[in-house]
């Protein structure tokens, strides 16, 4: 699933969607090597959970591989745990 289906109908920034993007690509130009998908997939998991929990819980179904409804469940009751450790 790409980055830019997770975010349609989502009120999310356009400058926020460029930084998240900016991140990727850094991360690819410096890294040694080549940048494994996996990488790249963590990368942008933790963009979506500081932009928007829905793109986040959308993109970490797949990314994940989510095969029940628990499993989305469990991964927002974890976004509201740390959401919670932050206030």
């Amino acid at each position: 699933m790409g980055v830019e289906i997770t975010m349609a109908d989502r009120p999310i920034p356009q400058d926020a969607i460029d930084d998240l993007i900016s991140t990727v690509e850094r991360a690819a130009y410096t890294s040694q090597g080549s940048i494994h998908a996996e990488e790249i997939g963590r990368i942008v998991l933790d963009g979506l959970k500081d932009i928007d929990e829905v793109a986040y819980l959308r993109f970490a179904s797949v990314y994940k591989d989510f095969q029940k409804a628990s499993d989305f469940e469990r991964e927002a009751a974890s976004l509201e745990d740390e959401s919670a450790t932050r206030e």
